[in-house]
């Protein structure tokens, strides 16, 4: 008995190809990251925090809502990334009831460092995309939409 796909072949199944190449893609990633002793999920959060407290204090909703993450685990990374110092929960200057949350000094510094690696380890991967990289990360845009 065969399986009973719609596919012809595993290499016509966009959704499978996408679960090969993201686990590719994150093995790329963990090296890159691995001599910062930092996750990626832990980069994203503390990369995100950095850019986005610029502009204002910045919630824990906030954080996972532009990381797109999933709340629970959010506060749970939190929970690791202060217990390095590289976050803090200060009051939130507005909202009497809310903490904010904000990155160290150090942890500033190691988002600063970390990005680079992943932004090169990013072209590196996606290289071979050529030209039809801008297309490539609009589709990516149109997938993330909910």
């Amino acid at each position: 008995m065969s399986l009973a796909s719609r596919h012809a072949s595993a290499d016509d199944s966009p959704g499978l190809l996408l679960w090969q190449v993201t686990n590719r893609w994150q093995a790329a990633q963990r090296a890159a990251l691995k001599p910062f002793d930092i996750t990626h999920v832990q980069f994203v959060l503390l990369a995100t925090l950095t850019y986005l407290e610029s502009s204002e204090p910045v919630t824990q909703k906030t954080l996972a809502d532009m990381a797109a993450t999933d709340p629970m685990m959010t506060s749970q990374v939190l929970r690791t990334l202060e217990s390095r110092g590289l976050v803090h929960r200060p009051a939130h200057p507005s909202d009497r009831r809310a903490r904010a949350v904000a990155v160290t000094p150090a942890g500033r510094d190691l988002a600063n460092r970390t990005v680079v690696e992943v932004e090169a380890c990013d072209a590196a991967f996606f290289a071979g995309l050529g030209e039809d990289l801008p297309t490539f990360t609009a589709a990516l845009r149109a997938l993330r939409r909910p």
